[in-house]
């Protein structure tokens, strides 16, 4: 369930020392997950890893591209019996809700375009011109795709439904509201760089860092950012690129209004919000695909989420917008 390379945050809290973890009553939990690693930490003794791992099952069993047995890769290969559980029900009404709210900037539905630029589980399309995006955006719109009694309907056979770009938020979710139903609420779950962080840790908020966008491949850390019960998404275009035969850097980011995958001066967005994570990591995504100025006015109007937008400015350094 890889939806892209996410910046590295780094979780402060892991450099705790092991007498103090076993003091304080300190769960640390970590392994691989959706294609990338995931880091729980929570203040409780008892380790519920093994019901961990059953949801990540779940989620991967409902909404995991990259399983051919899973249900929505069913219903991308034109199976119609398929009758979708409550995760993927609330994965298709957030999507929606985002969908409208973002005019159409975070689509589910460009996962033929992502494959075709060479970043998701299909066939890639070398140097992909610009008859062939046409052709790609044919099947591409939100509004083609209907649930109805936990069934998907699509206008087409050519539309891929792809959640990939806030999967490992909604990941995120699930196992934070698993420690809350186990009566754990002072907790950071991240997964790929996507976090929720509820309560404190010895009566001080959790605490991550946002990494610095550097191109030389080296890492640094940009910010530092105290998380008041939010989820925060993160995520960049100047890490997970490719070039085409012209020399031109094709991003990660699908812009689904063009289908393009231009590069711009914007290069990371992290997003944070006291709500779900999957809702920051699709507001994040349609961020990258906006650009700085349409983001600046989105913020305007949704005033509940809070950015730090990295980017070059006109002189080519890097600056900083935070609200």
């Amino acid at each position: 369930m890889i939806k892209r390379i996410t910046l590295l945050v780094v979780l402060l809290l892991l450099a705790t020392a092991c007498k103090e973890e076993k003091k304080q009553n300190i769960t640390k939990l970590q392994g691989a997950v959706f294609g990338t690693t995931y880091h729980i930490t929570y203040v409780n003794k008892v380790n519920h890893q093994k019901s961990i791992d059953s949801l990540f099952n779940l989620v991967n069993k409902s909404l995991s591209t990259y399983k051919p047995t899973s249900d929505i890769s069913k219903i991308n290969q034109g199976d119609t019996t398929v009758v979708v559980d409550a995760m993927f029900v609330e994965v298709f009404e957030k999507a929606k809700r985002i969908y409208k709210e973002t005019d159409g900037y975070f689509d589910p539905t460009i996962g033929r375009l992502i494959d075709a630029y060479g970043f998701g589980s299909g066939k890639e399309k070398k140097d992909l011109t610009s008859e062939e995006i046409a052709a790609l955006m044919e099947n591409v719109g939100f509004d083609k795709v209907v649930l109805k009694n936990r069934k998907v309907y699509r206008d087409s056979e050519n539309i891929e439904f792809n959640v990939n770009a806030f999967a490992k938020g909604y990941g995120v979710d699930v196992v934070g509201r698993f420690l809350e139903s186990v009566n754990i609420h002072d907790y950071i779950v991240e997964i790929g760089g996507e976090i929720r962080a509820r309560g404190t840790k010895d009566g001080n908020l959790w605490k991550v860092a946002i990494e610095k966008p550097n191109i030389d491949g080296t890492r640094s850390v940009q910010k530092i950012i105290e998380l008041d019960n939010e989820s925060m998404a993160t995520s960049g275009n100047y890490r997970k690129y490719k070039v085409n035969a012209e020399g031109k850097k094709i991003v990660h980011t699908v812009n689904a209004k063009t289908g393009l995958a231009e590069e711009s001066n914007l290069l990371s967005v992290s997003v944070r919000l006291k709500g779900d994570c999957a809702d920051v990591d699709a507001y994040a995504t349609a961020f990258l695909a906006m650009g700085l100025e349409k983001t600046k006015e989105f913020l305007k109007k949704h005033p509940a989420l809070k950015v730090v937008l990295l980017y070059h400015n006109e002189a080519g350094e890097l600056a900083e917008f935070v609200n």
